[in-house]
């Protein structure tokens, strides 16, 4: 496993890190899957997660959907890992880039996700550039937002049991961009 590129400790004790790598293989409990609505998994990193993970993650996917409706970005699906390290996916729907109000939306995923995190006794935590890929949101402007909310949540929730939080991003100018929003924050 790479050591992190950038690590941060929040007041409240949990750690934020920037690394860079396969999402799938991560030692977490939980990884975040960046989904659409309807959790059909045939696109980037959420095809990447199904594949690796099995056919479990769409199975329970479809069946969440039928169980409950579409996903909404302030409150995420999961379903189990599957065959993946993490025994956890949280489902979370990042916005379209040009569907308006696109820093509110991806605010509420990521809190969302960790929200939901807390719901299920998760301790460790892996996240994707949301929304970054097909969805289209500037990975610079995406990196801040997402800085924010998980700042925000710790503050708002310090006694969290989630104690680290990694951004687990896949290729170098995603990581670039991180790297560079952290710098400007």
């Amino acid at each position: 496993m790479k050591p992190p590129l950038l690590e941060h400790t929040y007041p409240s004790g949990q750690t934020l890190q920037i690394v860079q790598g396969d999402i799938t293989a991560e030692p977490v409990d939980a990884i975040v899957n960046a989904a659409n609505e309807r959790l059909q998994h045939g696109g980037g990193v959420a095809w990447v997660i199904s594949k690796k993970g099995g056919p479990a993650i769409q199975k329970e996917s479809d069946a969440w959907v039928r169980a409950h409706g579409p996903v909404s970005h302030s409150a995420p699906a999961w379903t189990s890992g599957g065959l993946l390290p993490a025994r956890v996916v949280i489902h979370a729907v990042g916005p379209v880039w040009g569907a308006g109000d696109e820093d509110a939306k991806l605010t509420a995923a990521v809190s969302g996700s960790l929200r939901l995190a807390d719901e299920l006794g998760v301790k460790s935590i892996a996240f994707p550039a949301i929304s970054t890929g097909i969805f289209g949101f500037p990975k610079g402007r995406a990196a801040g937002v997402m800085f924010k909310a998980i700042r925000s949540y710790f503050e708002t929730n310090p006694n969290s049991g989630v104690r680290l939080v990694k951004l687990t991003l896949y290729d170098k100018p995603t990581v670039d961009a991180f790297l560079q929003a952290w710098g400007e924050r």
